[in-house]
């Protein structure tokens, strides 16, 4: 899957933060709820404009920006 067909920025929405693509959600909204142990059901159900491919684009996105950087973690 290329998220970048799903994924996008605009400074005039939501600060330019990463947002599914004709949305306001954010990505980082979608991120959480994933983390805090939403399934994708249920993330559907709460944004009713997300498809499940948002939902995958979305955790494309996290794991390129993994790769791409160095975050600390405790060792």
């Amino acid at each position: 899957m290329d998220w970048r067909t799903r994924i996008s920025t605009d400074p005039n929405i939501c600060h330019g933060k990463a947002c599914i693509t004709g949305t306001r959600i954010m990505v980082s909204v979608v991120l959480d709820n994933l983390a805090a142990g939403a399934d994708v059901a249920e993330i559907l159900r709460l944004y009713p404009p997300l498809k499940p491919e948002d939902v995958a684009a979305a955790i494309a996105y996290a794991a390129e920006l993994a790769r791409e950087r160095l975050v600390p973690t405790a060792a």
